[in-house]
């Protein structure tokens, strides 16, 4: 297993579509490893491949409330139900030092292949569901800074790229 650097923003690698998996190979695998060490090196709760530079939709995600939790590989995930909506604040590997409050659903039902190349979807809740939306967002070239106000978007270009 390695760990990636993970790209900051402006990266351009971090506004394009993802392509999609076709084939689940050993490869795949080892690049879901990688990204789980990566995520977790960082201390974050998930990881699109794209913040690695791949453009790929594979995400991983850990949001660690349980001890014995395993960490999750979402391949080609998508997002098939949102339900209810709450405001709660974001932050972003790619974009270290910069929290906001973003609105995203409470509950969303989530359509995805395993690494063992098997479809399964999943309910997710809470931080879990918010993890997911962030991570589909980015593999799709979405930032949690896109989901902002106009103002509160080009105040955080003012300061971000200040630094």
């Amino acid at each position: 297993m390695a760990i990636h650097p993970i790209r900051k923003y402006p990266d351009p690698v971090l506004r394009k579509v993802a392509d999609k998996v076709t084939d689940v190979s050993g490869e795949l695998c080892r690049l879901s490893e990688d990204m789980i060490e990566t995520m977790r090196a960082a201390r974050g709760v998930g990881l699109a491949a794209n913040q690695v530079g791949l453009a790929v939709r594979i995400i991983t995600l850990d949001i660690g409330l349980e001890k014995e939790s395993e960490p999750l590989v979402l391949i080609n995930p998508e997002i098939i139900e949102l339900a209810s909506e709450e405001t709660a604040e974001e932050g972003c590997l790619s974009l270290p030092g910069f929290y906001e409050t973003v609105k995203r659903a409470k509950k969303v039902l989530v359509k995805a292949v395993g690494v063992d190349g098997k479809e399964f979807t999943m309910e997710c809740e809470g931080l879990l569901a918010r993890a997911c939306q962030h991570e589909i967002d980015h593999l799709n070239g979405i930032l949690f800074v896109d989901h902002l106000s106009p103002i509160k978007r080009q105040l955080f270009r003012k300061e971000y790229m200040k630094e």
